[in-house]
């Protein structure tokens, strides 16, 4: 058993007390790798902004659960080095199994999702409280899902989004006893959110998705006042990086993401966390692109990965000041 308080880290309860009071979210972005994890901690110390480091099933697939808790680690380390001790979660995210969640609470993580969303009701609520007596046990946190978003993130693949239902809400939280609760409400996984089909235009030509659905997401704070809600497959997709991945050999199709401002308005209410995943992959992927197309004769990976963490740091500090608000609240 590894305590993630051995490891420097925290969970999310009073971070997200802060938040939901101070009316901003808390950064959970993804991680894999290196480069993408010291973007994410220079971005956050520069704006002095707590973070979640969110690890899904394919990064631990990919990257090995026992190094990316290291790393998590050493991430709580260099934010000291570079100057600010900013709170640093270590967040299971899409947790597909209580044994799952077991796993990676005994292995140091302060906080895991388990996601039942797609099990019938009462299934959902059983698998649920049993994750959450469990991480209780070692002050773990828990984050649970009611309603279903469309789209693809590693395994979670779903063809139509469902929307939560304010009328489960209370009889959900009461029952699990869950920290905070993720919502449907339009956001989708992956970059291939919407279709230029999908978007109207507005008067600057530029394609715009469907809105949010605030209306839910009100009646969801009604009957649950103050209660942390999470917005999961909330990425932009910048449609800079996508045409900086096209012009340099992608192929990538056009997609519309959840514009910036509608995240932001939905980090003044209760969602006190805000997941972006592809709009990281987006970015560095197209940096690697540029570089190497503009580069040929480079083979050095630190030569195209330098500049892909850069323009990552500068992609996660734009989130943090200008979308979440999580600037300043260390």
């Amino acid at each position: 058993m590894v305590s993630y308080k051995d490891l420097g880290l925290v969970n999310t309860r009073d971070m997200f007390a802060k938040a939901v009071k101070g009316g901003y979210a808390i950064p959970a972005y993804n991680f894999n790798n290196m480069e993408q994890l010291q973007a994410i901690i220079m971005a956050c110390v520069e704006t002095k902004s707590p973070v979640i480091l969110q690890v899904s099933k394919g990064a631990r697939d990919y990257a090995n659960m026992n190094i990316l808790r290291n790393m998590a680690r050493g991430a709580t380390e260099y934010a000291h080095e570079l100057g600010y001790d900013i709170p640093v979660v270590l967040h299971l995210d899409h947790g597909d199994s209580f044994e799952t969640c077991k796993e990676c609470i005994d292995n140091g993580f302060s906080s895991v999702m388990i996601d039942g969303s797609a099990l019938p009701y009462d299934e959902n609520v059983a698998v649920t409280k049993k994750v959450v007596d469990y991480a209780h046990k070692f002050d773990v946190t828990v984050e649970g899902e009611l309603g279903v978003l469309a789209g693809v993130e590693d395994d979670v693949v779903a063809e139509k989004s469902h929307y939560t239902r304010p009328e489960e809400v209370i009889d959900f939280v009461s029952k699990t006893g869950v920290d905070s609760l993720a919502i449907s409400i339009g956001t989708s996984h992956g970059a291939y959110k919407f279709t230029p089909e999908q978007c109207t235009r507005n008067s600057e030509g530029i394609l715009v998705p469907p809105p949010l659905r605030f209306d839910i997401l009100k009646e969801i704070e009604k009957k649950l006042p103050g209660f942390p809600i999470v917005l999961h497959g909330s990425s932009s997709v910048p449609q800079n990086f996508v045409k900086m991945i096209n012009e340099h050999g992608g192929k990538l199709k056009d997609s519309v993401g959840i514009p910036e401002e509608q995240l932001r308005e939905a980090a003044k209410s209760a969602v006190c966390k805000i997941n972006i995943d592809s709009d990281g992959r987006l970015a560095m992927t197209g940096t690697i692109r540029r570089v190497l197309d503009e580069k040929p004769e480079a083979f050095d990976p630190r030569v195209y990965l330098k500049e892909a963490r850069a323009a990552l740091k500068e992609m996660y500090k734009h989130k943090n000041i200008d979308v979440l608000g999580s600037a300043g609240k260390a």
